[in-house]
This record gives C-alpha cells, structure tokens and sequence, in this order.
C-alpha cells in the first residue's frame, strides 16, 4: 500500500495527524468526495479537553513542493477556499485528556479539479499565520505507465549494501514535445530525505524514456523496520520490555535493540507505518490511551560524527528534536522517550552525519542504517515513483504517473 502523503506539526499540543488515505486520483472534471474510495479522513488529537476553532485550507504546488503553483484558487477548487473543522469528541475514561478532530477532503463544498501537489494547512482561530499542521497530497490524473525494477547488481558493489531501480515511463498519451518536460521523483518507504529527482533520462526509445543504470538511482537497503504493539496497557505487547503506570500516566518500556551488524534476517514489517488501535475499546479514535515510549540502544561510547534518530511514520519521517536519541553515559545507551498513542508502530535507528562543514553543524540531510542496524541488499522497501509533467508555456505541474510497489 503506497504512502504518498507527508504531514508536519506545528504545535506541541497536536498529536497524531493521520491521513487514511495516501493519494487521490482525479477522474473526469474533479473530485467531489462523494467517493469514499477517492477522499482522504484527516485527523489528529489536541491534548485537552478544550474546543478549538480550525479551519483548513488548500493550496496548489508546484511539483517539488517548493511554492505554490500559478493557479488561482478558482483554477483548482470549485465552491469554498476555507472549511472550518466541526467534527470532533472528547477522549472518554482516559488517563490524559485530548479531543479528537476529523474532517474528510475533498466534499462537496471543496472540490479538486485539477492534478497535482496540494498543501492542505490547518490553522486556529481564522488567522492562516497560525497554523497547526499540514498535509502534503498528491492528486494524479494516470497518462502514464511505467515498469520499476530494483536489483542487488549495482555500480557500487554486488550483492551487498545496496539497491539499484531502474524505471521506464511510457508516455503514450501524453502529447510530449521533450523529454525534459517530464520530471520523475523516486522514494523509498515514503522518506524525502534520500528521494531523488529525475530531469533527462538515461535515453529514450520512441515514446518511452528510460531511466537505467544511474548512480543516482542506488538507494542503501537499509534493514527492516523494529516493531512495538502498545494495543494493551494491561500487559507487554511485542517489543515490548513491560508496560507500568506512574505519576498519572502509562509507559512501555521496549526490548533493548542491539546494534546488529553481519547477516541478514527477515522480518515481516510496514516500511515504517503505524496504526492506532487499543484492546478493550469500541473507538481507539477517543478511547485509546496515550503512552510514554522508551527506547534505548547500547552502546559503549557515543558517536562523535553524528546524530541518532528513531526514524518512521512514528515521527514523519523527520529529523528533529522529537525524535533525536540523547546519550546516557552512566548506562551507556542513547535513549528516547516520546509520546505516542496507542497501537502498532514500526521504527528504525537512523545516523546522521555530521557536515564536513565546520560552520554548519548538521547535516548531510541523508540518513543511514549502516551504524546502526546494517544495510542489505535482501531488504524489503517500498519504491514509489512520480512523473510530473509541464509542457512547453503551462502554468502548472500535472501528476500524470504514480506507481508505488513493495519489492520483496
């Protein structure tokens, strides 16, 4: 199952941001969520029992997301710009209080009608400078099709660290005048931060554009995801050391992970997915616990050239203080502690290292497994591949290709 869509949080009192959804496929003049195979349930907790006012609102991107399109609003939305969120419910009979806010995008009120990138931002109190949160979604029109591969036979080395993918897109229906009207991003595991972007191709046969054997297209293996199942508060679930209750809250310490360097061995996981889920319960949505997690990794000495991270959907795939990994020195670990609702979540140790620069002290944007947890060429990842498409004198980025596959 792909997973196209990125989110960001902006308050610490949001927690949560889910999307069921990961991208929406635009058929015939527009989508007016009157499909609930072609919408996407938004939603995320804020930690009281307070009511908020928010409103959301979309914007249309160009194709790496860097600014907003050349499209007025009316070019890409038909009825209203802005929606306020009045679907929301108290947690019940929970240890902390928060208030669980949904809202399902497009409707009938908002409509798409155009491909594309779409920012959507949630704000409070009408004051769009406040925002909360933003979702990241891709909306395709399928003109394209392409054939992805991914193999252990790499320029760098043969059944080792690494995966090369090669893609070719056939652009049959698309009235393609130069190859470089088409740019293709590639992801693994829905991460940006080793994505790569495509501008020529390799070479093209008639109206195909193949994008083979290139240096820019080996990604590391990586390893699989850790898993932890917080779906009890009564008893350890996998991953987990022991669960405890102090102070007014619940906390599941995990099974320490050892940095494992040498053989491969499979695992089944969901490159990086969580779900929210919690025994006992008739709507985890507002009856589910939020839970301290503590993670820790021994480790003799800390690193010196570089940062760890708990990477995973569990933190957006992000690299920030929330998730970065502080060093014990008297325990000899780093460790982790967050604050994460109740269910299923898979996570990996990410390294970041340090720049070369010394006036900059992070960072190579790329991380790795490799110190941590090993790279393998046997990995199962998840490949997903975009094709935007600009024609000569077009004013915005059309999402013409979308292709996304677990390579086993």
């Amino acid at each position: 199952m792909p997973a196209q869509v990125q989110r960001r949080v902006f308050s610490e009192q949001i927690r949560t941001l889910r999307v069921d959804r990961d991208y929406l496929v635009l058929d015939g003049d527009g989508i007016d969520g009157t499909d609930p195979n072609n919408s996407m349930e938004i939603s995320f907790d804020e930690m009281s029992h307070d009511v908020h006012m928010y409103t959301y609102t979309v914007r249309h991107m160009t194709a790496d997301w860097s600014a907003e399109s050349d499209l007025t609003s009316g070019e890409y939305l038909r009825g209203f710009t802005t929606r306020d969120i009045t679907d929301y419910a108290h947690s019940q009979n929970t240890s902390r209080e928060y208030t669980h806010y949904r809202f399902v995008f497009p409707s009938s009120d908002m409509q798409i009608t155009r491909s594309g990138n779409y920012r959507l931002s949630v704000y409070e109190d009408g004051d769009p400078s406040h925002r909360i949160a933003e979702v990241d979604i891709c909306v395709v029109e399928p003109m394209t099709k392409m054939d992805v591969r991914v193999r252990a036979n790499t320029d760098i080395e043969f059944n080792g660290r690494y995966q090369q993918v090669d893609v070719d897109v056939k652009t049959t229906a698309l009235d393609l005048r130069d190859p470089s009207e088409l740019r293709v991003l590639v992801r693994q595991n829905n991460r940006t931060d080793n994505q790569v972007w495509l501008t020529h191709p390799t070479f093209s046969e008639g109206q195909q554009l193949r994008y083979i054997n290139r240096k820019d297209l080996i990604f590391e293996g990586g390893n699989e995801y850790h898993h932890f199942d917080a779906f009890s508060i009564y008893f350890a679930g996998v991953g987990i050391d022991r669960m405890s209750y102090a102070m007014g809250d619940y906390h599941a310490q995990l099974i320490p992970n050892e940095p494992q360097q040498g053989t491969y061995i499979h695992e089944y996981d969901s490159d990086g997915r969580f779900v929210v889920n919690a025994e006992r319960t008739s709507d985890p949505d507002t009856e589910a616990e939020y839970v301290w997690v503590h993670w820790t990794l021994p480790v003799e000495r800390p690193w010196l050239d570089g940062l760890v991270y708990i990477g995973g959907e569990i933190f957006r795939n992000e690299c920030t203080l929330r998730n970065r990994m502080e060093y014990d020195a008297e325990s000899r670990c780093y460790y982790l502690t967050s604050l994460v609702k109740q269910g299923g979540y898979d996570y990996q140790y990410w390294f970041v290292p340090k720049s070369t620069n010394l006036k900059s002290e992070i960072i190579n944007k790329t991380t790795t497994t490799q110190r941590v947890d090993g790279s393998y060429w046997q990995t199962e990842n998840e490949y997903t591949v975009l094709v935007y498409w600009r024609p000569f004198g077009a004013r915005y980025d059309r999402l013409v290709g979308l292709f996304s596959h677990r390579f086993e």
